[in-house]
């Protein structure tokens, strides 16, 4: 299976490109990440994890997070341009249009959003299927969706973390 078929990569771009959860997109691909590639910081998950924190932050007007987060997306996306995970992106196209959005970044510019530049249609019609099952999102919600989320799970793990630093 090429890794852009992968089912979290699949996530990824209809989350992206579907009902723009970045903070979605981000989760699932830091685990698909975290599966594959899980030291490798230059890896290019990594920059479509930037890519998706980047756009969050602009969405709720932080140009410093989201044009630091930005640049590096664009950096890793350079020098990760031969990899196999870019196979079916438009990557000219996305370089563009990032290049474009850290512009508009910089200079404190409205969020705008835009939709990764896919170019195969098999990876087309799985990222659609996936978006025909999205539900809605509240702007709200969406919008603050890292203080609103149940943050249990995240909270339980770092204190088994510390405790095991402890023993």
């Amino acid at each position: 299976m090429h890794p852009l078929f992968h089912p979290l990569f699949i996530d990824y771009c209809a989350y992206f490109n579907g009902n723009e959860d970045y903070f979605e997109c981000h989760e699932v691909l830091e685990e698909y990440w975290k599966e594959i590639a899980p030291k490798e910081k230059l890896h290019p998950l990594v920059g479509y994890v930037q890519l998706a924190t980047s756009m969050y932050h602009w969405r709720r007007a932080n140009f410093n997070g989201a044009t630091r987060m930005m640049s590096k997306a664009v950096l890793n996306f350079e020098q990760n341009r031969e990899s196999e995970f870019f196979d079916y992106i438009d990557f000219k196209q996305l370089l563009l249009i990032l290049k474009d959005r850290l512009q508009k970044m910089q200079a404190n510019e409205p969020f705008l959003k835009f939709a990764l530049p896919l170019k195969n249609e098999q990876l087309q019609s799985l990222v659609q299927q996936k978006i025909s099952t999205c539900t809605p999102m509240d702007s709200h919600f969406i919008f603050n969706k890292h203080m609103l989320r149940d943050r249990t799970e995240i909270l339980e793990a770092r204190q088994f973390k510390k405790r095991s630093r402890l023993n």
